[in-house]
């Protein structure tokens, strides 16, 4: 498998910026796989914004373009905003596919710098409570949950689709209908995964 900065998968143009996360998630498929769809997504360095668009050869070839690698997008929050900046000047849909921990990964606020960039949020939720979330996904940091449901409540106020996900994994004893009613609150749509 050859590693790679960009990949294709069911129409869409996927951005593999960082193999860095704050979570450890227990359904994580790069516990189990290098890579998906015959892509090795283990970098052996970080791309540039340069090297990303440079490899986005035909925006109307994409449904999206989303930012979802073997890592956080937002621990690139720069060159994230580099190249969304790109696709949406050229016409393109945008979606971030994030843990939501963003605002404590930058040290600040990055909602309102996505306003005019990312189309579509698609937010880790992982669990309706905090004891579930911390089971599953297992941060590096205290105040996760709380962290995640104030990202999500701040993109559903602030930008056009927010999408709270969680992963259906088979034997878990995971609250589901708990998470649904959490993202309700919080203002976002809400999507089970399903664990493969």
């Amino acid at each position: 498998m050859k590693t790679v900065f960009t990949y294709e998968l069911d129409g869409n143009l996927y951005i593999n910026l960082t193999n860095k996360c704050t979570n450890a998630c227990t359904f994580c498929i790069r516990n189990e796989y290098d890579g998906i769809g015959g892509y090795d997504l283990w970098l052996s360095r970080e791309p540039s914004a340069e090297e990303i668009i440079a490899e986005i050869t035909d925006l109307k070839a994409y449904s999206e373009f989303v930012f979802c690698g073997y890592g956080e997008p937002t621990e690139r929050f720069d060159e994230l905003k580099k190249v969304a900046k790109y696709i949406k000047d050229q016409g393109g849909t945008t979606r971030l596919n994030t843990n939501g921990h963003g605002n404590i990964i930058n040290k600040r606020d990055i909602v309102p710098e996505m306003k005019g960039l990312i189309d579509i949020v698609s937010v880790s939720l992982n669990a309706g409570n905090e004891a579930e979330y911390d089971r599953v996904s297992q941060p590096s940091f205290k105040g996760a949950f709380e962290a995640v449901k104030e990202f999500i409540r701040e993109c559903a106020q602030t930008l056009p689709k927010t999408v709270a996900t969680v992963v259906a994994v088979p034997g878990d004893p995971l609250d589901i209908d708990a998470a649904r009613e959490l993202a309700a609150e919080l203002g976002a749509e809400f999507r089970v995964r399903i664990y493969e």
